[in-house]
């Protein structure tokens, strides 16, 4: 697994990720943790917190993401309004609030399920629209929800490494489906990669 600096990565993506938003906005916009720090990242959790969490939850983080939340427990929205990754108090199962809309979904896609060779590609050339919606019922929820965006992880795919698959969706009439990622911490190189990446 490669191993990332999150921290580092986390302060040269805000610092980007500000800069972009100024050009836009005015500072008053930021919010005021933001406008004190210039980061968009918080204090790591402590390991005892991480434990306490995978015993809530009776799993075990994938490496990336455990590593990602040492480094940083959750992300700040860049203003008062927006989408946070959670941190580890936050983190919850997707489908006890949602259990109307996976129904939904289940039921629109029992049908067609995507065979493994289809679901098996990642990147530009995968089958974007929720397919296999059958795994939200056991999707972990690891942001806020906002505007229709949401980040989940699916513990039903496992890599022998040990890293779920990560799924950034998207529930919105403009834009529905969700791209996928071999890992957490795939995932976050596109997204920390990108400063526009959430808007």
């Amino acid at each position: 697994m490669k191993k990332t600096h999150w921290e580092n990565r986390i302060r040269e993506w805000s610092q980007k990720r500000i800069e972009i938003f100024l050009e836009d906005y005015d500072e008053e916009d930021l919010s005021p943790e933001v406008r004190k720090s210039g980061y968009l990242g918080y204090p790591g959790a402590a390991e005892e917190e991480i434990v306490a969490t995978e015993a809530r939850l009776n799993v075990t983080f994938p490496p990336s993401y455990r590593e990602f939340l040492k480094a940083s427990n959750g992300l700040r929205s860049i203003s008062e309004y927006g989408l946070e990754f959670c941190g580890t108090e936050d983190i919850v199962w997707y489908a006890p609030d949602h259990q109307d809309w996976v129904d939904e979904l289940m039921e629109t896609w029992s049908e067609s399920p995507l065979t493994d060779e289809e679901y098996f590609v990642y990147g530009d050339k995968q089958y974007d629209v929720i397919s296999r919606p059958e795994y939200l019922q056991t999707a972990l929820e690891i942001s806020s929800e906002y505007m229709g965006v949401i980040f989940l992880l699916n513990p039903q795919i496992v890599a022998i490494d040990g890293e779920w698959e990560a799924w950034f969706c998207s529930f919105s009439t403009a834009s529905f489906g969700a791209q996928r990622y071999r890992s957490f911490g795939e995932m976050m190189e596109e997204i920390l990669s990108d400063p526009e990446f959430l808007g």
